[in-house]
Order: structure tokens, then C-alpha cells, then sequence
């Protein structure tokens, strides 16, 4: 705005001048197009939001230059703020008002005394920016001083961090200096026995030489009674080896007799030839008919590698394995029918390197239907009756074999493996199976 016009000695304050400039932009949106004044008609086009900021010069000079337009705009401040505007009219400045409204609405209306409001409202603007500048060095000055107020207890601190590192420095510098003095003692003290070390050497090798003849006799007669002992040895050698070829002949005669006698005593007791194996006599189902549910097991881990290596290695070794605990415990997520063609895959391969007898016990609580497994050979499956839980099946099988015979029954239920072990069998956790299968 290049004149306040009209008795206006200086311009607008700034906030009054946008004020008034955005006032008048909501007024030039709502106008008709024809009469909107011709330097402001590129400017109405624009949108609400960049019209006071792109506009802001052209509305200005409009506003002191076109009395109609101001009037126009006057109109509309008297719309949005009567009670002001009448006060004013009056000549009456309301003592609450914003100094920024009554300046504009004065500037628009145009009543008697308005360069006056307009002095007015600019003092006490600046007023009011000398305090809130006064009470922004204020806060300055009040947030230089908590820092300030900060950094000397930062300071202090800092300086009291140093001394007790000083005091610490001082104290390790203080045992290092009494660690040196026992390392000087220690090393006087170690020369002083190297010394008497050197001594005791020399006089020894003194003695050594003047035993030196004496060693060299003793030398000479012990070579003599080595190659006596030599002479004897090589003696009792071909008695020994004169003596052992009888006592073969003796236990290769006495073999023929004993298995000859095994095949007399077999026919003469009788012995049924349907039973090949003890866990052959354990009553159990096959699969062909559905049980009821049965109690999961609990699984325990177990990190000995060579457990199951060392027990298959054992002559006639009678492997009973626990078959849902062993499925579940090392590919749970499949079917019950893909766990136990599974194990059986992984067992086949284990008899045929082994020549273990295996037998295979299923719960027969988890059919809810016939199922039908195909055993490799050499793999006994048996499923536990109606009523009955694997573990009791397994125990039968463990009691079924004579006393003495190498048993391991592969299963991660505690209780099973406790009770089996009281029977004579050695437990394994089915880990150690299922690593033992992923090897082979």
C-alpha cells in the first residue's frame, strides 16, 4: 500500500495491512464476475487459499484507491462484526477489542476519528511487541542460566569423576610400584637358585663321570643277561606255540560236542518250531481294527550320539521301539499313516546293516479305522489290544525274553523308560534313533 489517503501519515502495521487484505479476498471470491474491479479479476480467479498471498499488493491499492470496493468490503465487516462496528461509529473504542480488528474495521468503515483508532491500535501493537520481546529475552536469559546452572554440575561432576580416577591411578600406580619390588625380590631369588642349581649340575657331572667307568662294567654284564633272557624267551615262545595248537584242537573238540549236544537236547524237549523269537509269544492286534484314544507321551532329550552305535553292536540285540513317540518326536506334522511308512522306510534300511531283531509298537489308541502297514523284513509291527496302551505292550515284550538277553527299547516317555530299565532292558531316547535312521 504505497499512502495510508485521507489524513493516514504512515501505513497500515503489517498485521492490520493482511488482515484487511484477507477480508477483502473472501469478499472478491463472493462477487459476480462483472463487477468485480478490473485489476482484481486475474486475482478472483485464483484459489481462496492463494488469493491473499499472490493478491496481496493489488488488493491493497485496490482497497485505498476504489472507494466502492472498500465500502463493499466495510459492508461485509459490519455483516460479520456489528457491535464493533457500531462502537466505532460512536467514536467508542471497545476496551477488550483485538487492536489488529479495530484497526481494520476502521481502515474499511471509514467512521470519525478512524486515522486516530488506527494510531492507537499501532501503539499498542508495538506495545505489545516490546513486551512480548521483553518476555522472550526474558526466557532466554532464564534458559541460558539453567544451562548454565547445568553444565557447572555437569562440570562438578566431571570433576569429581577425574579425582577418583586420579585416586584410583594413584592407588594401582601404588601396588604396581609394590608388585615390582616382590617381582625384583622374586627374581633375586630366582638367580640366586640358578646359581646354586649350576653349582649342584657340575658336581654332578663330576659323579657322572667318575661312575661313567663303573657304568660302563655294568653295561657290558647286563647286555650278557639280556641276550640269556632273549635265548629264554624264544624258548617259552615254541613251547607256547607247541602248547596252544593241543589246546585248540581241545576247544574245537569240545565246540563239536556242545553243539552237537544243543541239537540232541532241541529234539529230545520238543522245542515247538511256530515261535522263532520271544516277542513272537506277545499278544497283540495287527491293525486291522480301530482302539481308543490314547494318553501322548512326554518327550526328554538325550545328547550321547554313540548310545545306539554301542547297544546294536551287541550279539542278538532285541531293539523294541516305541513307534508314535519315535514319528511324533521327529515329523509330527505328518499323518499317522505317513509317520509309520516312514519309520518302516528308515528301519529296513537299519536291519538290513545290522541284523538286529526289531519290533515296532504302535498305539493302537490312534486308529480310528483299519490301517494296513507294510512291514520290511525282518520288522515286527505290532499294535497294543483295545484297552491297552503301547507302553504296556512294550513291557510284556521286554518281559517275554529270557534274563540276560541284550535288550534297548527306543522311547522318550520317562515312565516307560524307567520301568524297562528295572526289567534288564537299556532305554534310548528316540533321538538317537531318528539321528541313527537320518545317518543311514
Amino acid at each position: 500500500m504505497s499512502s495510508a489517503g485521507e489524513g493516514l501519515s504512515r501505513p497500515l502495521p503489517e498485521q492490520v495491512r493482511l488482515n484487511v487484505v484477507d477480508l477483502a479476498s473472501q469478499v472478491l471470491g463472493t462477487m459476480p464476475a462483472a463487477s468485480v474491479p478490473p485489476p482484481l479479476r486475474g486475482i478472483a480467479k485464483f484459489d481462496p487459499r492463494k488469493r491473499a498471498k499472490l493478491g496481496s499488493a493489488p488488493i491493497a491499492a485496490q482497497l485505498e484507491n476504489d472507494k466502492k470496493f472498500r465500502e463493499l468490503v466495510a459492508e461485509s465487516v459490519a455483516a460479520g462484526w456489528p457491535e464493533l462496528v457500531a462502537s466505532l461509529a460512536e467514536g467508542n473504542v471497545p476496551p477488550a477489542a483485538d487492536p489488529v480488528l479495530v484497526a481494520a474495521a476502521a481502515y474499511l468503515t471509514r467512521p470519525p476519528g478512524w486515522e486516530e483508532m488506527i494510531e492507537t491500535a499501532r501503539a499498542d501493537l508495538e506495545r505489545s511487541a516490546v513486551a512480548a520481546e521483553g518476555s522472550e529475552r526474558e526466557e532466554v536469559v532464564a534458559r541460558l542460566r539453567e544451562q548454565l546452572a547445568t553444565q557447572k554440575s555437569a562440570a562438578k561432576e566431571e570433576a569429581d569423576r577425574l579425582r577418583e580416577q586420579i585416586r584410583a591411578a594413584r592407588a594401582e600406580n601404588s601396588d604396581l610400584r609394590r608388585k615390582l619390588h616382590d617381582a625384583r625380590e622374586r627374581a633375586k631369588g630366582a638367580v640366586r637358585r640358578a646359581e646354586e642349581m649350576e653349582q649342584a649340575a657340575e658336581e654332578a657331572r663330576h659323579a657322572a663321570t667318575a661312575a661313567g667307568s663303573a657304568g660302563e662294567s655294568e653295561l657290558r654284564r647286563l647286555r650278557e643277561r639280556l641276550a640269556d633272557v632273549e635265548k629264554q624267551l624264544e624258548a617259552s615262545r615254541r613251547a607256547a606255540r607247541e602248547g596252544r595248537s593241543i589246546e585248540d584242537a581241545r576247544v574245537r573238540v569240545l565246540l563239536d560236542a556242545l553243539q552237537d549236544a544243543s541239537a540232541g537236547l532241541r529234539r529230545e524237549l520238543a522245542l515247538p518250531t511256530t515261535i522263532s523269537r520271544p516277542a513272537d509269544s506277545v499278544a497283540a492286534v495287527t491293525g486291522e481294527r480301530p482302539g481308543v484314544r490314547g494318553v501322548p507321551a512326554r518327550a526328554l532329550a538325550d545328547d550321547d550320539p554313540q548310545l545306539l552305535d554301542q547297544l546294536l553292536a551287541l550279539p542278538q540285540v532285541h531293539l523294541i521301539i516305541d513307534g508314535y513317540n519315535v514319528t511324533k518326536t521327529g515329523y509330527g506334522t505328518l499323518t499317522l499313516a505317513d509317520q509309520r511308512n516312514r519309520l518302516m522306510t528308515g528301519l529296513g534300511g537299519l536291519v538290513a546293516q545290522t541284523r538286529v531283531e526289531v519290533t515296532v509298537v504302535f498305539d493302537g489308541a490312534e486308529l480310528n479305522a483299519p490301517v494296513q502297514v507294510t512291514a520290511p523284513r525282518g520288522v515286527r509291527v505290532l499294535f497294543s489290544a483295545p484297552g491297552e496302551i503301547a507302553d504296556d505292550l512294550i513291557r510284556q515284550l521286554v518281559r517275554a525274553e529270557p534274563p540276560g538277553r541284550a535288550m534297548a527299547v527306543v522311547s522318550s516317555d520317562r515312565e516307560v523308560a524307567e520301568s524297562v530299565r528295572r526289567m534288564g532292558a537299556r532305554p534310548v531316547p528316540s533321538g538317537l534313533l531318528l539321528r541313527r535312521l537320518g545317518r543311514a
